[in-house]
């Protein structure tokens, strides 16, 4: 089974689970040698009013998440899952994604358009499956099946956040 096959075959199961314990599933990534692969999956609340996801969460939902993909049963050997939180660079991989996160900064790579792979500007949102994306040399509007990966463009403010020292 290739990767993609294998990856949308564990997407399917968790997010067929994820309700029922107020999940979303964000990603889910495999990675490592194909001796010792690594499932990483990456969560968040369902509810979009609750805060980002915290640790102690995480580990809560960890048990679960490890019993479906054991269930699956998707490599021949053994591997190790990661459980962990979208992170400050959170993928958008769901129409639900590009409504949520109008307004941030993202980067998208995309299947060959007008000569370039990578934009990265203010999300627009999306309408039907159409997403749009405002960059500094204009509008761009992209499929969301020709979408190969987008994620929030991460903003890191370090003034101000030590004092200053003399």
């Amino acid at each position: 089974m290739s990767e993609n096959a294998l990856r949308a075959k564990i997407l399917d199961a968790l997010e067929g689970m994820a309700a029922d314990h107020g999940i979303d599933i964000v990603d889910v990534q495999i990675s490592g040698a194909s001796k010792s692969p690594v499932v990483t999956v990456r969560i968040d609340h369902a509810d979009e009013e609750l805060p980002t996801i915290t640790l102690d969460e995480i580990a809560e939902q960890s048990g679960w998440i490890g019993d479906a993909i054991d269930a699956i049963d998707p490599f021949a050997g053994s591997y190790s899952i990661e459980v962990s939180s979208p992170g400050m660079d959170r993928p958008l991989r769901k129409a639900h994604d590009f409504e949520r996160f109008a307004g941030e900064t993202v980067v998208l790579t995309t299947n060959a358009y007008e000569g370039r792979r990578k934009f990265t500007g203010t999300l627009d949102g999306i309408e039907g499956t159409t997403v749009s994306l405002t960059c500094d040399d204009g509008s761009f509007s992209f499929d969301l099946a020709d979408i190969k990966s987008a994620t929030i463009k991460p903003v890191y403010d370090f003034s101000g956040s030590a004092e200053k020292r003399g």
